[in-house]
């Protein structure tokens, strides 16, 4: 008789009368690794939510390892041994790594004074079993993104978690780092029946690591079933995309030929400390130009430092003139625009709503005399709400009630609002599923056609293949190559950016 760790029986979930989840049910075995799959607005975020104690249920039975299961808060599901790593870093950026750790379940002498001593002891030992190297007493703001993940990843597996939910884990994670998670996560399901459930919009990943899957669309249970076949062969990516979509998505061409201008940005010799070294590129009108890399290759900060947030040595010509972009502002006036890496902590207002953030790069445009005209943003909101499908019950929605794949087209409507000679996009898909995925590339497109210069880093190899006419390759902050459209392969990227050369 087969053993569920989780079984959710036709749960339900409305807002503002906005039903979203519309009976669905979950059936998730003992120590298997289960892809929770679907499109960003599709329910999962909502239905891991009720599971976490974070909402409540309008409807629908949880049984946790055989038992009913009452989750009211975040209290009530930890004690019952779920575990939650969230999309978002949910870090505290002013503390210790190791008060990080232990925040809410501070371990004390006998005195009652806080142990520090032991709490670091402990965060050594668990980051020595997830093979990295993080001092647990570094501030978590000087930490790289990809480190403040692991820490949260350590975070579950230092509560013994029996059900770990894992939702977008390995967005900002080198290959090696992705590598040592997963190894990791499948010590636990194998050695101490731990439960994983796993949402990735990464279906190569999802193939590679789960064991099956459960499919939702518009809040509905769609598709289950098992990782490998039958007949011992795996599922198709683009079979578990078009269940997802309800088209097929991975097949679907994004690039497309067009003119390209004269020469619109020259860099030449930026350096950024010790982290850039003298790197020199061109980008012309209604060109799409990769920069491509490991994760700390001096991509960001290179970007940062055209975007005036970094400062550099070097030269930087717009239109053939020199260029001296002191700050953000001063770059958003001099036409560049940027959507930057990490949306959380970056990109979104996480106070205001929908229209203004989409509007906050144009309210000059919104004025009438000293005063905001709400018709104006709100129309310029709505067309772009429509343009890029994104889902949300209301303009005036905060943000934050978005998912994160709605907030990340969010971003790009702000900037293409502003209408930049410029655009320099890190990540531009990062955490959004394949359909959201090609509605961006074909709006990135169409910037293209209109003479904007577009620069795309990207850490996912196929990404600059659908979308660049170049690529430039960047390792340990030097240019190590540069690739045309048709040298564009996963090879000859991997090759340069591990610091080979090709022949």
């Amino acid at each position: 008789m087969e053993k569920f760790s989780l079984q959710m029986k036709d749960i339900v979930k409305s807002y503002s009368g906005v039903t979203v989840l519309k009976g669905v049910s979950l059936n998730v075995r003992q120590g298997e690794i289960h892809a929770l799959l679907g499109e960003n607005g599709a329910g999962k975020t909502t239905l891991m939510n009720i599971l976490g104690g974070v909402v409540p249920k309008d409807s629908g039975e949880i049984y946790l390892f055989g038992e009913p299961a009452r989750i009211s808060s975040p209290a009530d599901s930890q004690a019952l041994g779920i575990a939650f790593i969230h999309q978002e870093l949910n870090v505290v950026n002013d503390l210790r790594v190791y008060e990080n750790l232990f925040l809410g379940r501070e371990l004390h002498r006998k005195n009652g004074m806080l142990d520090a001593k032991k709490m670091c002891e402990e965060t050594a030992k668990i980051f020595s079993k997830m093979n990295v190297s993080i001092d647990p007493r570094a501030m978590m703001r000087d930490l790289e993104t990809s480190y403040k993940q692991i820490v949260e990843i350590a975070k579950a597996l230092l509560m013994d978690a029996r059900l770990i939910i894992m939702d977008e884990p390995t967005t900002s994670l080198t290959q090696k780092e992705i590598d040592n998670v997963f190894n990791i996560i499948r010590g636990l399901t194998r050695d101490h029946d731990v439960t994983v459930i796993f949402i990735s919009h990464k279906l190569g990943e999802v193939v590679d690591f789960c064991d099956s899957y459960t499919v939702l669309r518009n809040g509905e249970n769609v598709a289950s079933g098992s990782i490998t076949q039958p007949d011992g062969t795996k599922i198709n990516q683009a079979d578990l995309a078009r269940m997802m979509v309800g088209k097929d998505v991975l097949n679907q061409q994004v690039y497309e030929e067009r003119e390209i201008g004269r020469v619109l940005l020259e860099v030449r010799d930026l350096t950024v400390g010790n982290r850039v070294k003298g790197v020199s590129f061109t980008l012309r009108e209604g060109e799409i130009l990769g920069i491509t890399g490991l994760l700390g290759d001096g991509k960001d900060e290179m970007v940062r430092a055209l975007f005036g947030d970094l400062r550099h040595t070097g030269t930087v010509l717009k239109d053939g003139k020199p260029l001296t972009v002191r700050h953000p502002s001063h770059a958003k006036k001099l036409g560049i625009g940027f959507l930057p890496p990490n949306r959380k902590e970056n990109a979104i207002i996480k106070d205001l709503s929908v229209q203004d953030n989409i509007n906050i790069t144009v309210l000059e445009k919104c004025r009438r005399g000293i005063r905001l005209c709400r018709k104006k943003e709100r129309t310029i909101a709505g067309e772009f709400v429509e343009k890029l499908r994104i889902k949300t019950d209301s303009l005036f929605c905060k943000i934050t009630s978005l998912s994160g794949g709605n907030q990340q087209k969010c971003v790009l409507s702000k900037w293409l609002n502003a209408k930049p000679d410029v655009m320099i996009m890190s990540n531009p898909t990062q955490g959004v599923d394949v359909g959201a995925k090609n509605e961006i590339y074909t709006e990135i497109m169409k910037l293209a056609r209109q003479k904007i210069g577009i620069i795309v880093t990207s850490g996912e190899a196929q990404e600059i293949i659908r979308l660049c006419d170049r690529c430039l390759v960047m390792y340990h902050g030097e240019l190590r190559g540069e690739l045309s459209r048709d040298q564009l392969t996963e090879e000859n990227i991997m090759i340069l950016s591990t610091g080979g050369s090709l022949n």
